[in-house]
């Protein structure tokens, strides 16, 4: 795991780069353009004065350095000029301050493409007391030197965590130091090539660090005006708006690198449009890439990250890919992205049933997804996905229902408001207030409900958005039990815009090409009882202790949040009777003081903000496998959230079975049988869903 935290550390500044004609002039245009769409269109647009102008420089440098390895002190220094004149440079359509940031940044990207090829020449020697310190951490270095100093505590540091980590599945008779120092040289010779990657990226093309200042310079700008307003250049457009349906575009295939450091395909998805050629296989080296209507580009010497960016990079348009086979020969091969069903469950609505001393329904909705090809209709939509399902566990007789939107981000927000519907009968069920501030009734159109038994929602703080609302009105009107810890915080709503200050919401933009885009927030979003899930979230009903809880990041965290002050409640809201909940949160609290699940993982919370906490990090082995043996069920707050979740080995109090339905489909596709397999152990072994099946019990007649 730590492998994998260091490798986010040292990308993390380049994730978003992208492979279009951005350059200093496009972004001084755009950023001009992006205020003037914020004047337009924004829902609480700031002004663009000394503040907005203090903010965006701290953005811009975190976004661009979020780890203080790249710029010196000096620098920071220099560049503390422009901190209060951005303003002035947006609205004078001047390119003083990109300029001067882009030829110090690409200065310290050549000095650090050297400071690694150094910093690699040496063995790491565990055996001498240093640190990682938090001065060094925390902040910018004096100088170069101090920069090497700190890049190499950092890199062993991260070498040191994975020694131990091998260490401890080692023979208990292994020599420590005789071990370390076996294996040091592997792991250097295995790192140094994914550390140099960083930097490799940005200097495979000689305006690429040109690119990627312009680009975050415009992205900080968006984000100032809050944390959901968002710069795009076409590409992301299309991916962002491709993974709003069930079913992103793709062309089908993976890349790796060969042990020469060449790009190669890794694996072909079936049924997708290089599966269905035929002419693409395994291993293939990947040489050129040509999109429709553009210059051919040779990438055979590019990185593998590169390249995933150029493909990524357009989902309208055609692609050739030359490609390099097994026997030396060439082939070109022409592909166009589509959606893809590969019979994998992932962004699909699943569902179980849960057979003990009642049975109960199950449904795991990981995304308001909408129906790609026919928006107008939502026949493909998450809502009647769930609602088909509903249909299927009602035919089992279902004593009780369970919906769980645990990490569902969110996404569509009228598959939300379906959603709602379909538990409700017909009436308000949230509000939107726009620009103006006129508040707009959001409504279940569709009398009648498709479930009226006991229900319960689980939450968690990555419930988000669309999450939300649907958590937050089945609350407000008494129509299901909230269970879990507070959620995201996010209720505002967003529109894709072409730069374009002369389009209105009146037509229809939504089609139009631009050369980039805004994702702008133009409403924000109410409750029907007139409070917000801004930056508060929902509160469930029943609070359980939660990990994630003490690591999520939420809408409150983020300083450039809005803050939404509750309206009046909707006049035609009016709430079932009151749920008896009193016995539930009583047997809650049993359940959690009683549980061996929960007593881990309010130790691991402990653990988990006890580490939070930062300190200086010994670099000496053995102090390091000390301190592993004092923290050895610790979890690092950038761990995965599997490897967050505690398995709990208590015998649920259930069994899991799937519907007719599902075991028809399975029975007819037996590749699906493994992933339903793992399916099931893992609602057998997840502590809050066999906590949330008994307290249904006590709401189940």
């Amino acid at each position: 795991m730590k492998r994998k935290v260091f490798l986010t550390l040292v990308y993390v500044c380049f994730s978003m780069v992208v492979f279009s004609q951005t350059n200093i002039p496009k972004a001084v245009a755009d950023a001009y353009l992006i205020t003037r769409m914020a004047e337009k269109f924004h829902v609480q647009p700031k002004p663009l004065n000394d503040a907005f102008s203090a903010a965006m420089f701290d953005l811009l440098l975190e976004k661009l350095d979020p780890n203080r390895t790249y710029f010196l002190l000096p620098d920071i220094t220099a560049l503390q000029a422009f901190r209060y004149q951005l303003d002035d440079e947006i609205k004078n359509k001047k390119s003083g301050f990109l300029q001067q940031l882009t030829s110090i940044y690409s200065q310290r990207v050549q000095q650090k493409d050297t400071m690694f090829d150094n910093i690699f020449k040496t063995p790491f020697n565990f055996s001498v007391k240093e640190k990682y310190t938090v001065a060094e951490d925390t902040t910018y270095a004096n100088s170069l030197a101090a920069l090497r100093t700190k890049m190499q505590h950092m890199i062993k540091m991260f070498m040191l965590q994975d020694i131990v980590a091998d260490l401890a599945i080692a023979s208990s008779s292994v020599n420590q130091k005789k071990y370390t120092d076996s294996i040091e040289p592997i792991e250097r010779k295995r790192l140094m090539p994914l550390v140099k990657r960083s930097v490799k990226r940005l200097l495979q093309n000689s305006n690429e660090v040109e690119k990627r200042i312009s680009t975050v310079y415009c992205e900080a700008l968006a984000e100032c005006y809050d944390p959901h307003t968002n710069y795009f250049l076409p590409g992301v457009k299309e991916d962002f708006e491709s993974h709003l349906g069930k079913k992103p575009l793709q062309l089908g295939f993976g890349l790796d690198e060969d042990e020469n450091g060449h790009a190669i395909i890794s694996d072909l998805t079936p049924g997708s449009p290089a599966y269905k050629s035929g002419q693409l296989n395994k291993d293939d080296k990947i040489q050129s890439i040509q999109w429709e209507g553009k210059e051919n580009v040779n990438v055979a010497d590019k990185d593998v990250a590169i390249i995933s960016d150029m493909l990524n990079a357009n989902n309208t348009s055609k692609v050739a890919i030359t490609v390099k086979k097994a026997d030396g020969t060439t082939r070109q091969v022409t592909l166009q992205k589509q959606q893809v069903d590969n019979g994998e469950d992932d962004g699909k609505v699943k569902s179980f049933i849960l057979k003990g001393t009642k049975s109960l329904g199950y449904i795991s909705l990981p995304a308001f997804y909408e129906d790609w090809e026919e928006k107008s209709n939502g026949v493909n939509g998450c809502a009647n996905d769930v609602a088909k399902e509903i249909l299927k566990l009602k035919k089992e007789n279902i004593d009780g229902l369970i919906i769980d939107v645990r990490f569902n981000g969110g996404g569509s927000m009228q598959e939300a408001i379906d959603l709602a519907g379909i538990f409700i009968d017909a009436g308000p069920v949230g509000q939107e207030k726009n620009k103006e501030g006129k508040a707009y009734t959001l409504k279940d159109m569709n009398r009648g409900t498709i479930y009226d038994g006991p229900l319960a929602v689980m939450v968690n703080g990555y419930s988000a958005s669309a999450s939300e609302m649907f958590a937050g009105t089945l609350q407000d009107y008494n129509r299901a039990v909230i269970i879990g810890t507070p959620t995201y915080g996010k209720a505002t709503a967003q529109v894709i815009l072409p730069m374009d200050t002369t389009i209105s919401f009146e037509e229809n933009f939504q089609n139009k090409k631009a050369g980039s885009y805004i994702k702008m927030t133009i409403s924000r979003l109410y409750r029907v009882n007139g409070y917000t899930a801004q930056a508060t979230g929902v509160q469930p009903d029943i609070v359980l202790p939660d990990v994630l809880s003490v690591r999520a990041k939420r809408e409150a965290d983020n300083r450039l949040a809005l803050n939404v002050l509750p309206i009046e409640p909707n006049k035609y809201y009016r709430p079932n009777a009151a749920l008896n909940l009193s016995p539930v949160k009583d047997a809650a609290v049993n359940e959690i003081n009683s549980s061996v699940a929960f007593a881990e993982i309010r130790k691991r919370m402990e653990q988990v903000k006890a580490a939070n906490q930062k300190k200086d990090i010994s670099l000496l082995l053995a102090d390091a496998i000390a301190e592993r043996k004092n923290n050895n069920v610790a979890v690092d707050e950038d761990d995965d959230e599997e490897e967050a979740e505690i398995k709990d080995s208590t015998i649920a109090p259930f069994s899991v079975i799937n519907h007719a339905f599902e075991n028809k489909r399975i029975t007819a596709d037996s590749s699906q049988k493994d992933m339903n397999e793992l399916w099931k152990g893992f609602l057998l072994k997840d502590p809050y869903i066999k906590t949330v099946y008994k307290l249904m019990l006590l709401m189940v007649k």
